[in-house]
């Protein structure tokens, strides 16, 4: 089934809660200072703490008979980190591979999983100061799109986007493929994209200035309630699919640099990402910084029977 299939055929769509944060606590794991987690794709108690956290996830939408998306661990596989770190040339596919693997071995008809992959901005996605122009994004990201365009993968998603302009330098490159696209943008908690823009406006931006819009966006690494749902243009929700949203309602400022896992209550959070599910039609629900499996789970077991 096509992506875009998903999309209008099924109201909910879970999607994965933190990875790199929960292999971050692990003692007998060590991530890379450029690639994150990718490179476990290549050794056996890498791909076991994966697999294992990968599979939390999807049983969550096994159990509650829904689809979930997984994507494959593609954030900061540019070109440039890539080179940086001596990394195989073909790390992006090899990732492809890896969550295709598993998707493979963990189909179910009443539960079916979606494969996708992850772009990333070039530099801090907190930092939209530091955000490249639509030339020179179109440019720098263009050689990892055609390494996951190749893949055949199901969807892509350009995550945690400060900036519309490197959004849009994406959004170029990726409009003149086939491959159904989704853009995500960090919000502060004033509901604004972080380099200013109202959310609204940066969707009109990108919907308008390219050959082919994006399947819709996303807003990931914040808290639900930094939306203001009420106070946004009834208009955005015809555009907007879904949130991957932080465990904390702690602004970026106050979670920069943390020692310590914040998190408020799991009741607190999936209220309001239930909230945002029914009243506003976000589809695609999943987590972020701070969050696990039971926060899916909250959300399944909410759920009207």
């Amino acid at each position: 089934m096509l992506f875009q299939q998903y999309i209008s055929d099924f109201p909910l769509i879970l999607t994965e809660c933190a990875i790199t944060e929960r292999l971050r606590r692990l003692p007998h794991i060590e991530l890379h200072p450029l690639l994150f987690l990718t490179p476990l794709i290549y050794d056996v108690a890498g791909r076991v703490e994966l697999e294992k956290i990968y599979y939390s996830y999807r049983n969550v939408a096994l159990q509650a008979r829904l689809p979930i998306l997984l994507c494959a661990p593609t954030w900061r596989l540019d070109q440039q980190q890539t080179v940086q770190a001596g990394a195989s040339p073909t790390i992006n596919s090899d990732a492809v591979g890896f969550i295709r693997g598993l998707a493979t071995s963990w189909q179910h008809p009443n539960s079916p999983v979606i494969t996708g992959a992850l772009l990333a901005p070039k530099n801090d996605c907190y930092s939209p100061r530091e955000g490249l122009s639509r030339t020179e994004s179109a440019r720098f990201h263009s050689w990892q799109i055609q390494q996951l365009i190749n893949t055949g993968i199901s969807v892509i998603t350009a995550q945690t986007m400060p900036a519309v302009n490197e959004a849009l330098g994406m959004a170029d490159v990726l409009s003149s493929t086939q491959t159904p696209y989704i853009i995500s943008f960090v919000i502060g908690d004033d509901g604004n994209i972080l380099d200013g823009t109202p959310l609204w406006q940066g969707i009109q931006t990108i919907d308008n200035g390219v050959s082919r819009p994006p399947a819709g966006y996303m807003i990931n690494c914040v808290y639900p309630t930094f939306l203001r749902a009420e106070t946004q243009p009834a208009e955005l929700f015809q555009r907007l699919l879904g949130i991957q949203a932080n465990a904390s309602s702690k602004t970026h400022q106050q979670l920069d640099g943390s020692s310590t896992l914040q998190q408020n209550p799991v009741q607190d959070w999936g209220e309001n990402m239930l909230y945002l599910h029914r009243n506003f039609g976000l589809k695609i629900l999943g987590g972020c910084c701070g969050t696990d499996h039971s926060y899916l789970q909250f959300i399944t077991d909410h759920l009207p029977v």
